[in-house]
C-alpha cells in the first residue's frame, strides 16, 4: 500500500469523525484534543491520522479503526470476543465463524463494522462488517465478514 496524499482535516471535517467514532470510547478526551489528517493510498483504503498515528481507516465512506486503532483507543462497544481456537483462523484473514464466539456486543446490528479481539487479553486481532445481528452471534455460521486484520497489507504499513 502506497500512500499518494495525506492532508489535515478541516475543523468540521474533523468534528465528523470524531462524533462517529466518540461513541464507542470510554473516554473521547484524546481525539477530542487531537490533529486528524487524511491519507489517500493507491489500494482504496483511506486512512486517518490521529496525531500522525494511523488509527482509523474509511470503510464505505464511514469512520472505524483500524486494528491499530482498535489497540490504541480501546472500544468498549461494537465488540465482538473469540475463544482461543478462533485467533489463527481471524489473524490469517478468515471470516468469524458463530462457534467461535464467546460474546458480542448486543448493540451490533447487521451491516455495523465490528472489532474481533481474542478473549484472553481482549487485544483486538481484526475490524469486520456483521453479518448479524450481536444477539443472533451464537450458533451456527458466519457472524462477521473480515475485513482487516493482523498481518494484512494495511497492517504491515501500520507497523512499519
Amino acid at each position: 500500500m502506497k500512500i499518494k496524499s495525506r492532508h489535515h482535516l478541516k475543523g468540521s471535517d474533523a468534528r465528523k469523525v470524531i462524533a462517529k467514532i466518540e461513541p464507542l470510547l470510554d473516554d473521547p478526551s484524546r481525539l477530542r484534543q487531537s490533529s486528524l489528517e487524511m491519507a489517500i493510498s493507491d489500494e482504496g483504503v483511506d486512512l486517518i491520522f490521529v496525531d500522525g498515528r494511523p488509527l482509523m481507516m474509511i470503510v464505505e465512506e464511514q469512520p472505524f479503526f483500524t486494528v491499530l486503532g482498535a489497540i490504541e483507543l480501546m472500544p468498549k462497544k461494537r465488540l465482538v470476543v473469540v475463544d482461543a481456537g478462533a485467533v489463527r483462523f481471524v489473524v490469517n484473514g478468515a471470516d468469524i465463524m458463530k462457534p467461535g464466539i464467546v460474546s458480542a456486543d448486543p448493540e451490533i446490528a447487521v451491516g455495523d463494522l465490528v472489532v474481533i479481539a481474542e478473549e484472553r487479553h481482549q487485544k483486538p486481532l481484526a475490524i469486520g462488517r456483521a453479518l448479524v445481528a450481536g444477539t443472533d452471534m451464537k450458533g451456527e455460521g458466519k457472524a462477521v465478514k473480515s475485513l482487516h486484520h493482523v498481518g494484512d497489507a494495511i497492517w504491515n504499513e501500520l507497523v512499519e
